[in-house]
């Protein structure tokens, strides 16, 4: 049999019609009956999606059918994956859930997206960008990553309005180097309010304080977080409790 009618068979046992086959595998329905009648084979990598469609081996769906006439080169088992899905159900014209992982740049768009690039609102990928995103680069309102930067992040290197990371920035900012309007971390950098083992800022205490209010964490006086209270509601009466509350518990820790 040839791979035109091993494809046919298959879909039918599938219970797909062409276009719904189709839109599984990414390609237009002229395309999968070009492969039902012959008139056009699969790339290799569309052959790796069929198999998965179709439940059936690469060995099995070559069999009689695709003969590739160029010699194979050797290849990893990850070299030659690539799975892709895409919901039918959609919302504002973008699928549920579209997946789409493997070797290159395997771009998914979709409510929930998960690729080697992704975009969605909620987004998993090696670069991810949506308003909650995972990855080595992540893009959005609340994300994770390697590089991270959004509303909130969090990551190696960080920055948004909240940020947390090894180097964070932002409005406030918790890392090992952080530079903010409020900051907390090893070495702190902030306009505002900074607190660490060096820290800069118009209100500064670390066991190394630099600015117009310096306290040195390092003398343990008695009632200091009663004092760092004092001073920074003394400089920005209007800031945010939960971050005022912040650096209190800090200097109590």
């Amino acid at each position: 049999m040839s791979l035109g009618g091993k494809l046919y068979d298959l879909r039918k046992k599938k219970g797909l019609t062409q276009e719904q086959a189709a839109e599984k595998l990414g390609v237009t329905r002229q395309t999968i009956s070009k492969w039902e009648t012959d008139q056009s084979t699969p790339d290799f990598d569309k052959l790796v999606s069929i198999s998965w469609l179709y439940e059936i081996s690469l060995d099995d769906l070559a069999e009689n059918g695709y003969k590739n006439s160029e010699p194979e080169e050797p290849t990893s088992a990850f070299s030659v994956f690539h799975y892709e899905y895409k919901s039918t159900r959609s919302l504002f014209g973008l699928p549920l859930l579209h997946v789409n992982v493997g070797r290159g740049l395997c771009r998914a768009k979709g409510i929930v997206a998960v690729g080697n690039i992704a975009v969605g609102v909620v987004s998993l990928g090696v670069v991810s960008m949506g308003i909650l995103s995972f990855g080595a680069l992540a893009l959005g309102i609340l994300v994770f990553g390697g590089l991270a930067a959004g509303g909130a992040a969090l990551g190696g290197v960080a920055a948004g309005i909240l940020s947390f990371g090894g180097v964070a920035v932002g409005a406030m900012a918790i890392g090992g180097l952080a530079i903010g309007v409020y900051a907390i971390g090893g070495c702190a950098v902030a306009s505002h309010v900074a607190l660490g083992g060096y820290a800069q800022g118009t209100v500064a205490i670390g066991e190394s304080a630099r600015g117009a209010i310096a306290f040195l964490t390092g003398q343990n006086l008695q009632g200091l977080d009663t004092a760092v209270r004092e001073a920074i509601l003394s400089y920005d009466p209007n800031i945010l409790k939960p971050i005022l509350e912040l650096f209190v518990f800090f200097v109590r820790g």
